[in-house]
């Protein structure tokens, strides 16, 4: 059988209901494509368009878009010389890039979510879920400090933020993922839950850290930890890539990850 991107699309978006002005869409390429390979990966980079290439892999489905806005407007990028150079490899090389936000975000349970609870080994601390986020119940004793170096070990990460102290002991935390780290759903989530911590992709940095150091300062028990967008999300989009793997058998199905983004000096 010819898997067409289609048919891939159809497969990643049934039975999900999408809002209305969502944004995932086929970036590039055509949906009558026939499939030669699947990459499935956070960020398509410019790193994993080249790998892409160099392995014959015409298809790439990614969390978030090519060209550095949220809803892949290029009109702004027209002259610019990297978005340029990347469309053109891009093009000639006849790269689809599907972009699998909205529809994994809205997988029961949330896919993304699910990904990097796995991955940290701790659904069995899943105590609610909710759309945005995982409450958790911690075993007896843990400390911040402990919760930290976990999630660094776990996910092969150099470093997380943390605000609050180290030692703290912390009972339940709420892990939101990538750009969930805001003060909107965190503040209320700490008093509505009876919350110790916060376990966040990223936010506004005035919004959530500022108010547990304000907490901390009023001699409350709140702590923060930031793991970072992509280290926050890479783990679900890996799981859509073992599930397609069994989905479709005849294709050539990876995970693609990449280096962290930031380095710490």
């Amino acid at each position: 059988m010819n898997i067409t991107i289609q048919h891939i699309i159809d497969h990643l978006t049934t039975e999900v209901e999408f809002p209305e002005n969502t944004v995932d869409q086929l970036i590039t390429g055509s949906p009558s494509q026939k499939v030669t390979g699947v990459f499935v990966t956070f960020m398509p980079t410019q790193h994993v368009i080249e790998h892409a290439i160099q392995r014959g892999v015409n298809l790439i489905i990614a969390h978030e878009p090519p060209f550095y806005n949220h809803h892949s407007h290029t009109d702004w990028l027209a002259e610019d010389p990297v978005y340029n150079t990347k469309n053109s490899l891009i093009n000639e090389a006849g790269i689809a890039i599907y972009r699998c936000h909205d529809a994994i975000h809205r997988y029961q349970p949330d896919g993304i979510t699910e990904g990097l609870v796995q991955a940290l080994g701790w659904s069995s601390y899943v105590e609610q879920r909710r759309p945005e986020t995982d409450i958790l119940s911690l075993p007896e004793g843990t400390t911040v400090e402990d919760v930290a170096h976990h999630i660094k070990n776990k996910l092969g990460i150099e470093y997380v933020r943390v605000v609050g102290s180290p030692t703290m002991i912390c009972t339940r935390a709420a892990i939101l993922v990538g750009f969930r780290g805001n003060g909107n759903l965190t503040i209320p989530l700490l008093q509505d839950e009876g919350l110790d911590l916060i376990i966040a992709g990223e936010g506004f940095e005035w919004e959530t850290p500022e108010y547990i150091r304000d907490a901390v300062q009023q001699g409350k028990q709140k702590a923060l930890i930031m793991m970072g967008h992509a280290e926050s999300e890479a783990s679900g989009m890996k799981m859509l890539a073992e599930r397609m793997a069994k989905n479709f058998p005849e294709l050539p199905v990876h995970f693609v990850g990449e280096q962290p983004v930031y380095r710490v000096l």
